[in-house]
């Protein structure tokens, strides 16, 4: 996942993954395929997946669905395992707020629990937009708050994570909007997240791999009343 350093640090965390596997989000790869759905690319459409950790969607999108995917991730270990796993698989160090890709190379880009874990989400959207082709899709999966004005509490919490930089519903879209996308769709898929919470817990793994376990950061959390949602967005042509 593309972002902060210390959200990084906790997605290498092999504890998360035991619950997640690879992905290392809610669902896993189930609103993957509900966006490969809406956005109907072609086979060998150029596809990007920002904050791709060990390539895990790269290689779905390569196998599963015949696409020309490549990985972006600031985690050098993770890259490398994925690397170890797969060599050859098209993954490359980077930022989502500073894409090494030339200007309208993809077909579409896919940014899955990512966007909420990035120093600047505006600036990372309108990378997405200058890397995407004319009439090229945006797919954003990720975590929401559906109390803006409780999720406040939530940006002091350690350690930093998806719920700290959780942006509402309005906030969402029009940072998407006004990096210069127009909206298609939005579903809401909370279900997914309480789902990954209650695994956690049965799991014996602190809820800190979602934003910690302390009483105040409980209390946090249950003000803002996190959800989970899918936005596919489309670069005007």
């Amino acid at each position: 996942m593309a972002g902060r350093k210390e959200p990084c640090r906790l997605y290498e965390s092999g504890q998360l993954r035991r619950v997640t596997g690879d992905t290392i989000r809610p669902g896993g790869f189930k609103l993957t395929e509900r966006a490969l759905a809406v956005c109907s690319f072609p086979p060998g459409a150029r596809v990007l997946d920002v904050g791709c950790g060990s390539g895990a969607t790269v290689k779905y999108l390569i196998d599963r669905h015949n696409l020309a995917a490549v990985g972006v991730d600031p985690s050098a270990m993770l890259l490398a395992e994925g690397l170890r796993r797969r060599p050859g698989l098209p993954l490359v160090p980077g930022r989502g707020e500073n894409l090494p890709f030339a200007d309208g190379r993809m077909d579409g880009v896919f940014a899955e629990c990512t966007l909420s874990v990035m120093e600047d989400a505006g600036r990372a959207l309108r990378e997405f937009h200058r890397v995407l082709k004319p009439d090229g899709m945006l797919a954003v999966a990720d975590v929401y708050v559906r109390e803006p004005l409780a999720a406040r509490a939530l940006r002091h919490l350690r350690p930093e994570g998806c719920l700290t930089g959780a942006l509402s519903w309005e906030e969402l879209t029009a940072k998407i909007t006004a990096a210069g996308f127009k909206i298609l769709l939005w579903e809401d898929h909370s279900r997914l997240l309480a789902e990954l919470a209650a695994r956690l817990i049965l799991a014996d793994i602190p809820l800190a791999a979602l934003g910690g376990n302390q009483p105040d950061i409980r209390s946090a959390i249950k003000n803002a009343r996190p959800g989970y949602l899918l936005i596919i967005a489309r670069k005007p042509g």
